[in-house]
């Protein structure tokens, strides 16, 4: 097929871009701050914060706040009735919908022809790239592309503009041509009802060529079980033979990964991890097999990174990218190409690397727990989960977790909503080794554990498949970046789906 080794070629030339990002990162990171402020100067963002005195980055920090959503909605408020140059220039019309994790309140991000064409669009991109860089004899055009996104709506206040799941705002934005490599059809690909869609992208999909996919895992996981169903094939390798690379984000994948193997069950089936928000496309993996990934620097967006000891501060210190530290929690914050300045983000960081800068997810700034000082983050539940998984041959749909706060009758404790794909023999053995894996994970939590006196063992419900979907279901927050909060200081997530999981017995 002649278009495969044509499109390789000219997405393997971005790797001179790539290079300059791995090898002159402040330069790149420069150029980027210089673009944003001379096009944030005549908004009205710009004139307030009197972005003409702005001349380098220290006068950046001196002269614009730190910026909450809460601090910019009444911008944002303003632009979805219509209202233009406020806090980007150009015209926007079209404003993705963050469901964050499954909180009732939706946050609605601004999204510019720039952030599209030069942030999401060009990181889709670089990431084929890389991979073609990696797999120069791949076939992955010879077949089709599957995208598990949202939904998109007319906005009420504003019918000239639209929101919707910034996965769907990339598909109706995407050139005609575009449809002709990926499955299933726009038609079906936006569909809001989830369930309705479900069933329809099963069936549209069962027959095609599909040689990669992009998406969430919870999501595709259910998408892959509707198929075999279907189907009545044993793996998706049968459904799809010349199967390459899953593009996967949202939410971390190794605790996904044995699910998978049943999936593809053959060592040529790939796994590329990718950081894209709604706020923009951050971040991927450029190296193969690993669970780092590459910052990308030059897609518009600038970066600054609060300590984690400044998280809760009003007026916190930031830093600048050639002032980080390997191996220390960030708050990321960010100013983009469609107009958000210094605006944090509610993601944590670290670096893994700083020549190149690589980095991991390591959670979300309200989403942790420490009940008890024992600071235990996102990174840490994953890697213990997948840990505990290893050791007693468990593979889990879904979990989340919560402090089990001091009381008359309660003594402190961690407890998990575990739905397994396949439980463990003994779940009082999984339970050992969760704990295990936190102790040797995080210095805090292992000091908390000592000899139980503040932390007892962790309580462990495993629940019936299908719970995590019934109360996502609830909230409605089925199909596209909706993801199930992973750790909380508050027990609301936790009663809410173990009072379904009795329900439903």
């Amino acid at each position: 097929m002649l278009v495969n080794p044509i499109l390789k070629k000219l997405l393997r030339q971005r790797m001179n871009r790539i290079e300059r990002i791995r090898n002159a990162p402040f330069e790149v990171q420069d150029l980027v701050f210089q673009y944003l402020i001379k096009n944030g100067r005549q908004t009205e963002w710009g004139k307030k914060y009197e972005y003409d005195k702005i001349r380098n980055q220290e006068d950046y920090r001196k002269f614009v706040p730190v910026s909450s959503y809460e601090d910019i909605f009444p911008y944002i408020d303003r632009m979805m009735c219509g209202e233009q140059n406020v806090l980007w220039n150009s015209h926007i019309t079209w404003f993705s919908k963050s469901s964050g994790t499954t909180n009732a309140k939706s946050k609605f991000i601004p999204v510019s022809r720039e952030a599209l064409q030069d942030c999401h669009y060009r990181g889709g991109k670089d990431l084929l790239g890389i991979y073609f860089t990696h797999y120069p004899d791949s076939n992955l055009f010879a077949g089709k592309s599957l995208g598990i996104g949202g939904s998109y709506e007319v906005n009420p206040r504003n019918k000239n503009s639209y929101y919707g799941d910034i996965s769907a705002v990339i598909m109706s934005n995407l050139p005609k041509w575009a449809e002709f490599s990926r499955v299933p059809g726009i038609h079906i690909a936006l569909m809001s009802e989830w369930e309705s869609k479900l069933d329809k992208m099963a069936d549209a999909i069962k027959n095609q060529n599909v040689t990669n996919i992009s998406g969430v895992p919870t999501w595709t996981v259910v998408l892959f079980e509707k198929i075999l169903e279907k189907t009545g094939k044993k793996n998706m390798l049968e459904v799809w033979p010349q199967f390459e690379v899953f593009f996967h984000g949202a939410v971390a994948f190794h605790p996904y990964r044995e699910l998978f193997k049943k999936f593809f069950p053959s060592e040529r089936v790939c796994y590329f991890e990718t950081y894209n928000a709604s706020e923009g496309f951050f971040a991927f993996q450029d190296l193969d097999k690993s669970d780092e990934m590459l910052l990308m620097l030059d897609h518009g967006v600038y970066y600054e990174f609060i300590p984690v000891e400044e998280f809760e501060s009003k007026t916190p210190k930031t830093l600048r990218l050639d002032e980080v530290e390997l191996n220390k929690n960030y708050a990321l914050l960010i100013s983009t190409n469609a107009g958000l300045w210094r605006y944090k983000i509610g993601d944590t960081i670290r670096f893994t690397s700083l020549s190149p800068f690589r980095i991991k997810i390591t959670g979300r700034t309200k989403h942790y727990i420490n009940a008890f000082g024992e600071e235990v983050v996102i990174e840490n539940a994953e890697s213990a989960m997948t840990i505990a998984c290893k050791k007693t041959n468990a593979i889990i749909n879904n979990f989340t977790a919560a402090p089990i706060y001091f009381s008359e009758t309660n003594k402190g404790a961690h407890e998990w909503v575990v739905e397994f794909q396949t439980p463990p023999e003994s779940l009082e053995e999984f339970a050992l080794a969760l704990d295990e894996a936190l102790k040797q994970l995080n210095s805090d939590y292992e000091a908390k554990r000592y000899k139980d006196l503040a932390l007892q063992r962790p309580i462990i419900h495993a629940v019936s498949e299908g719970t995590f979907y019934k109360w996502l279901k609830k909230k409605g927050k089925l199909g596209g970046q909706n993801k199930v909060p992973r750790l909380s200081n508050s027990r609301e997530f936790v009663e809410e789906i173990l009072s379904i999981a009795t329900t439903s017995t």
